[in-house]
């Protein structure tokens, strides 16, 4: 798939993207079935944040209305973005409390799967959880750190935020649920994640930074947190001398096998 075939709307002179229709469609799609799939599987605090930001199923919503309602709650907001952006921009924006939102959607014959982060992954994914002090206390730090480390450093702090913000669970006394975006937009994710098909672990940041992944398959592993404050408690924490010491240690091996060479994909196998 190129890289270039989702292109992200432009606001007009009042900040408003006029989405077609179609595009408007696809949203219902993704959300109606959504809302269906992470019932009783996505944690308290996600559901809360959904509740706040009352997204609307008939239409995209405008990144104003989200910017409303998580500027009253934890001052963040939201950041309009191509596609894929530098891991410099991506941190800081970040360390300045704004999340990056693409605003493209993808195509009804991608529904269940897009490598690129859509505008429904980053809103319905994402920003529920950023309403939340916790939640948005850990992805400020983040973002400050990965603004002054180097490339090597980088690479470890990514893993984490994949482990975490992207594919995160955590337990809960209504049980095991999900809090990581890249899963509560995953419709096959959602409930793959929670069976006994993969691994799951106790979450350990070192861990985490340590465990390679690939983007392309569903996780053979997943980090467990005691409860979301965790990660509010992290962001208290050394972090970088947790990336020093991860790469003294170096990778784990590989819970996947090598992505084929034969992949009818034209981007090149991501790995980290």
């Amino acid at each position: 798939m190129s890289p270039a075939k989702y292109v992200a709307r432009e606001p007009d002179d009042h900040g408003v993207i006029d989405y077609p229709s179609a595009e408007h469609e696809v949203w219902n799609t993704l959300i109606t079935r959504q809302m269906k799939v992470i019932e009783g599987r996505a944690c308290q605090e996600y559901l809360d944040g959904i509740e706040q930001l009352a997204l609307p199923h008939d239409r995209i919503p405008q990144l104003s209305e989200i910017n409303s309602v998580m500027g009253a709650t934890t001052g963040w907001q939201v950041a309009r973005v191509p596609a894929l952006i530098p891991f410099q921009t991506f941190f800081e924006l970040l360390a300045n409390k704004q999340f990056p939102v693409a605003t493209f959607i993808r195509s009804q014959e991608e529904l269940d799967y897009l490598q690129e982060p859509d505008i429904f992954h980053e809103i319905f994914g994402h920003c529920p959880l950023l309403t939340n002090p916790w939640f948005a206390e850990f992805t400020h730090t983040y973002g400050k750190l990965g603004l002054s480390a180097s490339k090597e450093q980088r690479a470890y702090l990514a893993r984490l935020y994949w482990m975490t913000i992207e594919f995160g669970l955590v337990d809960t006394p209504q049980g095991r649920k999900i809090y990581g975006g890249g899963i509560l937009s995953s419709p096959k994710e959602a409930v793959y994640s929670l069976s006994n098909a993969p691994e799951h672990q106790v979450f350990n940041p070192l861990e985490a930074m340590r465990t390679p992944y690939r983007i392309d398959i569903l996780q053979p592993l997943y980090f467990v947190l005691p409860d979301l404050k965790r990660l509010f408690d992290l962001a208290q924490e050394d972090i970088m001398g947790m990336v020093e010491q991860a790469l003294q240690l170096g990778l784990h091996a590989p819970k996947f096998p090598p992505r084929p060479s034969s992949s009818s994909s034209s981007k090149p196998p991501q790995v980290a």
